[in-house]
């Protein structure tokens, strides 16, 4: 495996490792119940590309946003096929943003990979609105780019054959 691949699935092994994935109970959605995460703080270099993101999107700047990407990086929002690279992820965020609050409650780094998972509103204070997944690669210089953005917001249908 080379790249993306090798990150997501060096990801997915770290998210299992930790146990986000296969844990009931605690944190889990149940119908009539909301169940609120509680916010984690993150370090200053993984909190930096949740600022920088939540600028971009406020000031509805493709262009930024994209540079928050690796080259070769993916965004996977609810339904759109897959875009892949900052060329693309540029064009599909073109005319998109307004009011972005990002808050993290699960993140975990190993070497230069790393994941943060986390919810998001319209401004800070207000009940969540959906969630999301970043996968990141931190590069020689230490910077960390996103290889892969996820997201739903809360509400939307589900998608059925």
């Amino acid at each position: 495996m080379r790249g993306v691949d090798c990150v997501m699935a060096m990801v997915v092994t770290m998210m299992l490792a930790a146990g986000v994935w296969g844990q009931g109970g605690a944190g889990q959605r149940t119908e009539g119940q909301e169940v609120v995460q509680p916010s984690v703080v993150l370090p200053g270099e993984l909190q930096r590309v949740l600022t920088d993101y939540e600028g971009a999107w406020s000031k509805k700047d493709a262009v930024g946003l994209a540079k928050l990407f690796a080259e070769d990086g993916f965004v996977l929002a609810p339904g759109s096929p897959m875009v892949r690279g900052r060329e693309g992820i540029e064009r599909h965020y073109r005319g998109s943003g307004g009011p972005l609050s990002l808050r993290a409650v699960a993140y975990a780094t190993e070497g230069s990979v790393g994941y943060i998972i986390g919810a998001f509103s319209a401004r800070a204070g207000i009940a969540d609105q959906g969630k999301f997944t970043l996968i990141l690669r931190r590069d020689g210089a230490g910077i960390w780019w996103i290889v892969s953005d996820m997201d739903n917001g809360y509400g939307r249908p589900v998608l059925k054959e």
